[in-house]
């Protein structure tokens, strides 16, 4: 049996109420985000139901991640 058909645990589907806790958001955060389309945040609908693959939830994460960097002179408004 090839193990290809099985989903890595960082593809597994959450449901809106998963998606919303790993963000630190509401439900009706993440469904307003879906009717305007606020975040290029990739979404499953199956039926009335939707889920969130949990790659995509920490793509999302990581593409707003900031800071970390050492400051430059130019950044800190400082001339050489």
């Amino acid at each position: 049996m090839s193990t290809s058909a099985i989903p890595k645990p960082s593809d597994e589907l959450l449901t809106t109420e998963q998606a919303a806790a790993k963000l630190h958001v509401e439900v009706n955060t993440l469904a307003v985000w879906r009717v305007h389309n606020r975040y290029p945040l990739k979404y499953i609908k199956i039926g009335s139901k939707v889920f969130y693959r949990e790659s995509e939830i920490e793509r999302f994460l990581e593409a707003r991640t900031k800071g970390g960097e050492p400051a430059t002179a130019s950044k800190r408004g400082r001339t050489q």
